[in-house]
């Protein structure tokens, strides 16, 4: 798969193992599963445990324009492709 539009990417495209995964996931009856399906979930590959526990550091943090009492509706849970990062 070839990449379209190279500028628009946030970080450099590499072929590097990302065996290190994030995926997340709607908390179990959010109103938002109607809009995307209750099922839906998204996983983001690192090529570090570092960058890895940094993403969910971020992804995960209170936002500063939250209101009193909001809590997140998402779920996050870390992967590991262990066959990319054991080498196998």
């Amino acid at each position: 798969m070839g990449i379209s539009n190279a500028h628009n990417l946030t970080r450099p495209h590499t072929i590097e193992p990302r065996p290190y995964g994030l995926r997340v996931s709607l908390r179990t009856l959010d109103p938002f599963g109607t809009l995307c399906g209750a099922d839906w979930q998204r996983t983001h590959w690192y090529r570090t445990v570092a960058e890895r526990d940094g993403a969910l550091a971020d992804m995960s943090r209170k936002h500063e324009y939250s209101r009193p009492g909001d809590r997140p509706a998402l779920v996050f849970a870390k992967v590991e492709n262990l066959a990319s990062s054991r080498g196998l």
